[in-house]
């Protein structure tokens, strides 16, 4: 039977599982390897503090992440993708209620996001 996410250590878990995958899959690594080009013994720290922050209210996480994201050449493919990898991830790793926060959280980060990302390209065009 699978724990739910508890501590530090599950997140640092859950994350590194997720940019594993991310790192694996065709359609997201080149965007996180190739175009941005991620540190990623800089980034999983860092993601870490976020979702630590999110899911146990640490507040460690100071930033301001959707401004990184907004030059990436990703559409709402991506963001199903990434979705979708996150939403397994959890499924494999852990199950109960902070399992399911996080799952809902990554959700809504993606559709705030994409929504933010679709809205300035709209303004942009006038």
């Amino acid at each position: 039977m699978k724990k739910d996410i508890e501590t530090e250590e599950d997140v640092k878990l859950l994350i590194d599982t997720f940019y594993d995958n991310v790192n694996q899959d065709s359609l997201l690594a080149p965007i996180f390897n190739d175009f941005a080009k991620v540190n990623w013994e800089q980034h999983l720290p860092i993601m870490y503090k976020f979702w630590s922050s999110l899911l146990f209210g640490s507040m460690a996480y100071k930033g301001q992440p959707f401004s990184k994201h907004m030059r990436l050449p990703i559409e709402q493919v991506h963001f199903l993708r990434w979705t979708s990898i996150f939403t397994a991830t959890v499924d494999k790793l852990f199950a109960g209620t902070k399992a399911e926060e996080a799952k809902q959280k990554a959700t809504s980060i993606a559709q705030v996001f994409q929504m933010k990302m679709g809205l300035l390209s709209i303004i942009g065009q006038q």
